[in-house]
């Protein structure tokens, strides 16, 4: 089949789950044409190349921190006009150069207008449609119930009338629409080909943030190393070293940490799940999808979600390792084999009513 895969350009979570997903379906013989934008699309420019095609699209601004509603309302405003001529010129493009007969998009919008426009079957593969296909089992806290019902109209007008969504996820939900299927995360194969140990460190990991007192605060457990990605950076500050990037540097460290410390996004944790590593989650603030990857590692038992990041904390989530690791002892999931055979089976319903 002929296969239009819409991967969005913000953060490289979903493009690295995106690229898994597009090697299995060219390993089975597909042909796919790729649609991404900024740092995604290079990245996948580079795994695929002459696959890859360039749009703009959407990203965030950030204030303080925090998701900026009004800053990244103004980003778009501005953007707007040049972005829809630019994507205007890549449908035409893609007439003339690509016949899709589906549609797969990663919480993408470009790939999702084309497939409507060309009246084609779309699959929905991403782990944001939890937060309005199923029933969530966490109490929402006051301060939280704006950002969820946000979150809820975004996901909502992202890919409505999919003809089958497959959710990614480490905590089953009830599902309450139709058209749904829950499965395991998305596992990079560098992350399936490790062999977790036991090391003396506590992986860091800091993205969207400038947060200056890190490494000072940190420190005020000495006895405890720390590797921190996310700055960059090579430097040792006594037991917190500043690691720069390396993605086989980065794997490493993970496989062989005690523990995980990082914001609320949902491949890092997933991947800490599916190693067994204990985490401890401080989601970035106003970003409700990564409040609920936080909320339901506590619940499960996997770690600890906290709303700020402080010493006392840390050492609160690292006195209790033991527990989390009994937790996550009893998490299954062989691989991306569940993923695989559910789109599989997609795929061949649609072909054969082509």
């Amino acid at each position: 089949m002929n296969i239009l895969y819409g991967v969005p350009g913000e953060g490289l979570g979903h493009a690295t789950r995106s690229k898994v997903v597009i090697a299995h379906l060219l390993g089975l013989g597909h042909n796919v044409c790729v649609v991404s934008s900024a740092r995604a699309y290079q990245m996948l420019a580079a795994n695929f190349p002459g696959r890859v095609h360039e749009i703009r699209g959407f990203h965030l601004a950030y204030k303080n921190l925090t998701v900026s509603k009004s800053r990244t309302a103004v980003l778009t405003l501005r953007t707007a006009p040049d972005n829809l001529r630019v994507n205007f010129a890549k449908y035409r493009e893609l007439l003339c150069d690509f016949t899709p007969d589906l549609v797969i998009s990663d919480f993408e919008s470009f790939s999702y207008f084309f497939a409507r426009w060309r009246r084609l079957p779309l699959i929905s593969i991403d782990n944001m449609q939890i937060i309005s296909r199923t029933q969530l089992d966490i109490a929402i806290p006051r301060a939280e119930r704006a950002n969820l019902e946000v979150a809820r109209h975004v996901v909502r007008a992202k890919l409505p009338r999919s003809r089958h969504y497959l959710v990614t996820t480490f905590f089953p939900l009830p599902v309450v629409k139709p058209h749904t299927t829950l499965v395991p995360p998305i596992i990079r194969p560098e992350i399936l080909a490790a062999t977790p140990s036991g090391g003396p460190h506590v992986l860091v990991y800091q993205s969207a943030t400038n947060q200056k007192d890190l490494v000072p605060m940190l420190q005020q457990l000495p006895g405890q190393p720390f590797k921190v990605y996310g700055f960059n950076k090579e430097e040792s500050h006594g037991n917190v070293q500043l690691c720069a990037f390396s993605e086989q540097g980065f794997i490493a460290d993970l496989a062989s940490a005690r523990a995980v410390l990082t914001n609320g996004g949902f491949s890092l944790i997933s991947e800490a799940v599916y190693l067994r590593k204990p985490i401890c989650a401080i989601p970035i603030p106003a970003q409700f999808e990564q409040f609920l990857n936080a909320a339901e590692v506590e619940k499960r038992g996997y770690g600890r979600h906290f709303e700020a990041l402080t010493a006392d904390n840390v050492k609160a989530f690292l006195y209790d390792l033991t527990g989390y690791e009994q937790a996550l002892a009893t998490y299954e999931q062989t691989g991306n084999d569940e993923l695989f055979a559910h789109l599989e089976a997609l795929l061949r319903e649609i072909e054969g009513q082509s």
